[in-house]
């Protein structure tokens, strides 16, 4: 089951919501049923399902109705139309109490504009959710300081919102959130207000928290480079509607229409794709099992100048040369002890930007490891054609040629 679950959900603005929703079913457009009625449509039949750990982003340009949707997840805004599931349960049909109750144990909202209380300290500002909820003093401060070690301000408890930046202040609303434990985290243009270098170190503690917590988060942008970076999966809105549903590669590879293929036509695609999309499959030999004379007969039926080497669970163990590989055969000695060791490896969510320069200086292909398993290789190729939107390997190797 889906931790959100949006259906056909439409939100118009105006003094006859009806009236305009109406129109909306006939097929007309945002605009038409402004000038007929000068009522507004924020939202217009918009379906999506986050599920349990995924980071979710919506984007899209000023008046797009991203942050209006995000509002209507929570209830913030009456919908017109439509629902909204959360944990299976619809919220638009409760009452005032249950709504209460579920934005308070399942929905923590981080804005753009932090609303930190300049009376109380980082500590206060963290527990005030818990504390407005009855949480004896105790455990919200127990729960306030785990908030606060694990957005990176320990040290800061005493200090007053004017005593930190931008990025701190922005930080203890993030603690905030975290501290009343909820599941879901919504988070409207959180990131835009701060300036670049602070961005970008937020985004990376987000991403950090997030892989360590597993909390869903439902995330607004109006920034493409955030969304791609952030967003496992990112819903692209323009006039109220979603346009695309798809992950930052699908979204790249398969533009649904001509305004998202405007929108992703200059992404540095290095920024974007990481070595997991770029890696093949590795030609290996097995230590327990393979000796120089089958890495001598793999590496000449392959065309190659040399092979890794892995154990039987996998466990990557160095790289053999065609050179070593006929020594070891002619001296009668084991693959290991002529093995290469010192080679470059990488993550499989390195990004490609990262490893132009490592390719270019590397007389073998990258190692693509994790907790030091082969995944795959990388090969120069790789990354140039991964670097060419829109062309396969093949297009970009007989351009090379």
């Amino acid at each position: 089951m889906s931790k959100i679950k949006v259906n056909n959900l439409s939100k118009v603005f105006g003094h006859n919501p009806k009236e305009g929703l109406k129109k909306l079913n006939n097929g007309l457009s945002k605009e038409q049923i402004l000038e007929e009625t000068g009522m507004t449509v924020g939202v217009n039949k918009a379906s999506f399902e986050v599920e349990a750990g995924e980071f979710f982003v919506i984007m899209g340009l000023s008046g797009s109705g991203k942050s209006t949707l995000i509002r209507l997840v929570n209830r913030l805004i009456e919908p017109t139309a439509g629902e909204v599931f959360i944990d299976g349960e619809d919220i638009t049909k409760m009452n005032k109490t249950d709504l209460m109750m579920t934005r308070r144990k399942k929905l923590a909202m981080v804005f753009q504009k932090f609303a930190l209380l300049p009376h109380r300290t980082v500590q206060e500002n963290v527990e005030y959710g818990l504390e407005v909820q009855g949480v004896p003093k105790k455990e919200r401060e127990e729960k306030a300081i785990k908030s606060i070690h694990d957005v990176g301000l320990k040290g800061y408890e005493s200090s007053y919102p004017d005593q930190l930046s931008g990025g701190m202040q922005q930080r203890v609303g993030l603690a905030r959130a975290l501290a009343n434990d909820s599941d879901i985290l919504l988070m409207d243009e959180a990131f835009s207000a701060l300036d670049p270098l602070i961005r970008k170190e937020m985004q990376d503690e987000l991403l950090h928290l997030q892989n360590k917590l597993g909390k869903t988060i439902l995330f607004i942008t109006h920034d493409l480079d955030e969304a791609l970076k952030l967003g496992d999966r990112i819903a692209i809105m323009k006039n109220g509607s979603i346009v695309q549903i798809g992950s930052a590669e699908e979204i790249l590879e398969n533009p649904a229409n001509e305004y998202v293929y405007n929108f992703v036509e200059d992404v540095d695609r290095s920024k974007v794709l990481l070595a997991s999309h770029i890696m093949k499959k590795p030609d290996v030999i097995t230590t327990w099992r393979d000796g120089p004379r089958v890495a001598v007969k793999k590496m000449e039926e392959a065309g190659l100048s040399s092979i890794f080497v892995v154990d039987k669970e996998k466990n990557l163990k160095g790289i053999l040369t065609i050179d070593a590989a006929i020594q070891a055969f002619k001296e009668n000695t084991w693959v290991e002890d002529v093995l290469i060791r010192d080679f470059h490896t990488t993550q499989p969510d390195t990004p490609l930007s990262e490893l132009i320069g490592v390719a270019a200086e590397s007389k073998f292909p990258i190692a693509v490891v994790e907790e030091n398993k082969l995944l795959g290789i990388i090969v120069r190729v790789s990354i140039l054609s991964g670097l060419v939107l829109g062309k396969g390997q093949n297009e970009v190797n007989n351009e090379l040629l």
